[in-house]
């Protein structure tokens, strides 16, 4: 289904006066709510996640207005609550393929997905429960938020909260002195669309070789040092590509070690809860680079010790900060060039499946091993509850391979790209190696275990 809305974007370098960036409907003319709300997402979300709720949103709009039907008309985003949920129920079952059934109280609908449903959906019902809280925020939408569930609202509120003191609030649980109030299996969350089976589960991306690769494509198709050092460090640290890309000064001199940098974690709000950590063959690719690449386009030619600790490290072609968008569009267009199918979050699935395997060769005694993940746990800035670390160490243990910490995992990458560099001189009489058997190297891996059906994108 071909989207009827589209989005421009103010050009870099040029100052928006009010809407960063404009919905266009097909008729090429703009479309006030979906502008409205990726302009008041900005300040909640990043960018990239107002985006990738847009495009989802088109998805759905594109539908109500050429399939949608409720009593012979068309659906339009701003009927009654119980209107937009008919036609948002007939798409996920329609379109996209979820099986649909109501709760015992009949209060709100469960949402089951099939092998036919696009990895999406929970996105798209997220997004659209932003949307219209965001409506009605701006008073463009006159009703209650169609995608909650009132009742669940409800019982939230009279639920008890008194405890054993006459008169006094209950105290903490973690103080031990109250009745533990009863787990209520039918509140998962306030959404009237619950997605039962879409639970998240990382996707393991599991070839040595794979950064290899990566570089080679970049190099082969002419990219910048800045993107060079940036997709080296997604490898070398296992952070997420803004947590690199929005790096400034100030995060490389909060650390002592000259190999680390301050960042931000997800839900941090921008404060420095983390830090990273890289090779020395890496520091000196970022010193030329501020010395060379970026020195060229920075508008205030400063030295570098005179620079503001609020200052990014990565700059753009107009001097301005270097955006994911933007290492995205370079990203994409490397990967189509070399024709390798892979998008720039598994970096982050490559780095911790390679370190668990690390860990579980270096540490034969199990103590030193679940030591070993706790480290990378924290390290990671997981929280110590996640099940997330389970289910890698699941993937590796299935396999009984090995390895160690981060040192030793970079050590251990230097020494295979080497490797990887050596095959691919070329020899006397020989063929190039072609594109082919390197795109079968990194799909294979993803065919062949039981993990590789769940969806593309780490949400923690």
């Amino acid at each position: 289904m071909e989207s009827l809305y589209h989005h421009k974007k103010c050009p870099e370098g040029v100052k928006a006066k009010k809407f960063k960036l404009i919905v266009m409907d097909r008729y090429h003319k703009p479309f006030l709510p979906l502008t409205v709300f990726y302009k008041e997402s900005l300040g909640r979300i990043t960018e990239s996640s107002a985006e990738s709720y847009l495009k989802t949103l088109y998805t759905f709009f594109t539908w109500i207005h050429t399939n949608s039907n409720y009593q012979g008309r068309t659906v339009k985003w701003d009927d009654e609550p119980y209107i937009v949920r008919d036609a948002i129920e007939d798409f996920l079952m329609n379109e996209a393929h979820c099986k649909i059934t109501t709760s015992d109280s009949k209060t709100y609908y469960n949402v089951q997905l099939t092998n036919k449903s696009p990895n999406t959906i929970n996105r798209m019902l997220s997004a659209l429960k932003s949307f219209y809280k965001t409506m009605i925020h701006v008073k463009l939408y006159q009703y209650p938020n169609p995608l909650i569930d009132a009742h669940a609202i409800l019982e939230e509120h009279l639920t008890p909260k008194t405890g054993v003191r006459e008169g006094k609030p209950r105290m903490p649980k973690e103080a031990g002195t109250e009745e533990p109030l009863h787990k209520r299996a039918r509140r998962l969350t306030d959404s009237f669309f619950k997605v039962i089976n879409g639970e998240w589960k990382p996707q393991i991306i599991d070839d040595p070789l794979l950064p290899f690769m990566i570089y080679k494509a970049g190099k082969d198709s002419k990219w910048k040092l800045r993107d060079e050092i940036i997709t080296t460090m997604l490898f070398q640290t296992g952070a997420r590509a803004t947590e690199v890309i929005e790096l400034t000064f100030g995060d490389y001199r909060a650390r002592s070690d000259k190999g680390e940098f301050a960042t931000f974690n997800k839900g941090s709000h921008g404060k420095r809860t983390k830090f990273l950590k890289v090779d020395n063959d890496t520091l000196k690719l970022l010193d030329r680079y501020i010395h060379h690449e970026r020195k060229k386009v920075d508008k205030s030619k400063l030295k570098m010790n005179d620079i503001p600790d609020k200052t990014p490290i990565f700059l753009n072609q107009y001097g301005n900060a270097y955006t994911y968008d933007a290492f995205h569009k370079n990203w994409s267009s490397i990967m189509k060039k070399s024709e390798i199918k892979i998008n720039i979050h598994k970096t982050r699935h490559w780095f911790v499946t390679r370190s668990i395997r690390m860990i579980r060769e270096e540490y034969k005694d199990k103590t030193e091993q679940d030591k070993a993940i706790e480290r990378l746990r924290i390290y990671m800035n997981w929280s110590p509850n996640a099940d997330t670390m389970k289910i890698y160490e699941h993937h590796v243990d299935e396999k009984d391979y090995v390895a160690e910490q981060h040192d030793r995992l970079l050590e251990n990458m230097k020494k295979e790209q080497e490797e990887y560099n050596k095959q691919l001189k070329p020899r006397k009489r020989a063929k190039q190696p072609s594109v082919e058997p390197i795109n079968k190297i990194i799909q294979l891996p993803e065919k062949q275990h039981e993990l590789m059906d769940i969806i593309n994108n780490l949400n923690s």
